[in-house]
């Protein structure tokens, strides 16, 4: 079943790449990782950085794709961000953080894109 749930979630990350690609985005880098947290897409799009976490489903019985993304997931994108914007020397930029939903139904492929999903607060 993992094996399967991972082919599913790794296609969906391949669909919302092209889709970024294709609204004229840059892909900087996917699956970036750190010690306690993974960003799916970190693009950029006319000088503003967008992360991207990507929720893929082939039915939504157990919820809509971002309510997965719940407070605890966006501290530590949060914190992977913070890394990755200091570590590659992005200073003064702007930032954004995208939820992008990717329905499946049998080989086809639909998606919401979510756009400023979330924010920093004072509260992280």
């Amino acid at each position: 079943m993992a094996k399967k749930s991972n082919r599913l979630g790794k296609a969906g990350e391949d669909f919302a790449a092209k889709y970024l690609e294709d609204c004229g985005c840059k892909i900087i880098v996917r699956n970036y990782r750190i010690a306690t947290a993974e960003i799916d897409i970190i693009a950029e799009f006319e000088g503003e950085i967008i992360f991207a976490e990507v929720k893929t489903r082939s039915s939504v019985r157990n919820g809509l794709p971002i309510e997965a993304v719940d407070l605890r997931k966006q501290k530590r994108i949060i914190q992977a961000a913070g890394v990755f914007l200091q570590d590659e020397k992005y200073f003064d930029c702007a930032c954004r953080f995208d939820v992008i939903e990717v329905y499946v139904t049998g080989k086809n492929f639909s998606l919401r894109h979510i756009r400023n999903a979330f924010e920093v607060t004072s509260e992280f």
